[in-house]
Parts: structure tokens; C-alpha cells; sequence
């Protein structure tokens, strides 16, 4: 049982990093001399220097960071309701609470990076550029966030 606390553990802590760094890295659409994120875009000048300016205030760029920023609280609270059930739920509870708001924190990553999918050709300034590992970070986080939350509801509490 141990084993299996611990496991779950790691996987929720392990989504949580992946949260962090694909909301936080500036790697969502890189090319040729040019990066760009959910926060700011950068370009190299002639002296190879970096020129990083604010993203837009696109309605649809603000609601990609209001959902990688919720996925990040939902997470957070998830695992902070699992500790607290750890201790305080009955022989035989199940992890209901902790299941339901990781996958909030899935559903919030899925959105948010369908929305950047769809939308970013809309903002992207030069062409040739790709995704990011940031962007693919968010991509893997949404289905371990989801079988994390799963696996918590599946969880009964034991002795």
C-alpha cells in the first residue's frame, strides 16, 4: 500500500513540474531566431541579442494563461486534499474531492492548449516557426493529470 501511496505521489508531483515549466518556459512556437510563449515573445537582433517584447493582449492568449494558471491551482489544491483525506477520511473513503479537482487541472490543460492549437496562427509572426517543448509539455501533463485524477477516484483509503 505503501508503494502505491508513493507512486501516486510521484505522478501528482510530476504533473505539477510539468504544469510549472510549460506554463512558465518560453517555448510554445520557436523558429528561426524567435521564441514565443503565453507571457512574452522574443527575437534575435542582428548582434545576436535577444529583444523580448509582451504578448498580445489577444482575448484568446489571455485565456490560455487563465487555464494553465488554473490547471496549476487545481493541481495544487488536489494534492494538498489529498494529504488532508489521507488522514482524516474513514476506512474505505474514497478520494472523491482529490479525484474530481485533478481532473479539473486536466480539463483546464486540454483547454487551454486547444485553444492555443487552433488559434496561434492567428499570432504567429514568422513563418517556419514550430512547437515548442513547452507546448508538448502541456500535451503530455493533460493525460497524466487525467489518469492521476482517475486513479484517485478509483482509490479506496485502507489501514
Amino acid at each position: 500500500m505503501l508503494v502505491l501511496l508513493l507512486g501516486i505521489i510521484i505522478l501528482h508531483i510530476a504533473v505539477l513540474v510539468l504544469l510549472f515549466v510549460s506554463t512558465i518556459v518560453s517555448s510554445w512556437l520557436v523558429g528561426n531566431n524567435y521564441s514565443a510563449d503565453l507571457w512574452q515573445n522574443c527575437s534575435a537582433t542582428a548582434t545576436s541579442t535577444w529583444n523580448c517584447l509582451s504578448a498580445s493582449n489577444n482575448e484568446w492568449l489571455q485565456s490560455v494563461q487563465a487555464m494553465m494558471i488554473l490547471s496549476i491551482i487545481f493541481s495544487v489544491l488536489s494534492l494538498f486534499l489529498f494529504f488532508c483525506q489521507l488522514f482524516t477520511l474513514t476506512k474505505g473513503g474514497r478520494f472523491y474531492l482529490t479525484g474530481i479537482f485533478q481532473l479539473l487541472a486536466g480539463l483546464c490543460v486540454m483547454a487551454g492548449a486547444s485553444i492555443f492549437t487552433v488559434r496561434h496562427p492567428d499570432w504567429q509572426i514568422q513563418d517556419g516557426s514550430s512547437y515548442g517543448f513547452a507546448y508538448i509539455l502541456a500535451w503530455v501533463a493533460f493525460p497524466l493529470a487525467a489518469i492521476s485524477g482517475i486513479i484517485y477516484v478509483i482509490l479506496r483509503k485502507r489501514e
